[in-house]
């Protein structure tokens, strides 16, 4: 994928409007990383600075280039209000108006639910995990139960009779 997306850098380096870039997570870039939730290599981020999201298209270079070229562009933001349609305009002015406070307890009300939903997949994935785990111990058990009991050796007996057979005719 590097060598597509230093490609892409290339094609994107001249303009205004869009930023293709790369960050060493495991340098000077880790605490930029961290803040922006990467937590494998590579991860590719788009969007609005403040509110980076997970991008989920291809890692070839068309793909990322026909990507960039339909979404990295200036949308609707505090920064872009004139991009925005009423309602959204609307929304962006009330939380504009928000005392600080109330504005991070609103955020931290928002992201707490995302980290509870993370965690309660996670719980939820461990017992899916152990579920399975479970269910094939038991079917290796029971495969290896029914081998011991003689499964192999009626087998044998069956193609022995089987040829027993041809033999009389």
């Amino acid at each position: 994928m590097k060598p597509d997306w230093d490609k892409l850098m290339s094609a994107f380096s001249g303009s205004a409007t869009q930023l293709v870039a790369d960050v060493d997570c495991t340098a000077a870039g880790k605490p930029l990383c961290e803040s922006n939730g990467v937590k494998g290599y590579p991860t590719i981020k788009w969007g609005d600075p403040s509110d980076l999201q997970d991008y989920q298209g291809g890692r070839d270079y068309e793909s990322l280039k026909t990507f960039a070229e339909e979404n990295l562009k200036p949308v609707c933001s505090p920064a872009n209000i004139e991009l925005c349609d009423e309602d959204k305009k609307k929304e962006i002015e009330t939380f504009l108006a928000m005392a600080d406070a109330d504005l991070d307890a609103k955020i931290a009300s928002e992201e707490k639910k995302i980290s509870d939903a993370e965690s309660l997949f996670e719980t939820e994935l461990q017992k899916l995990q152990s579920a399975y785990q479970k269910l094939m111990d038991d079917k290796d058990k029971t495969i290896a139960d029914v081998k011991a009991a003689g499964l192999g050796l009626m087998k044998s007996c069956k193609a022995a009779k089987a040829k027993g057979s041809k033999d009389e005719l």
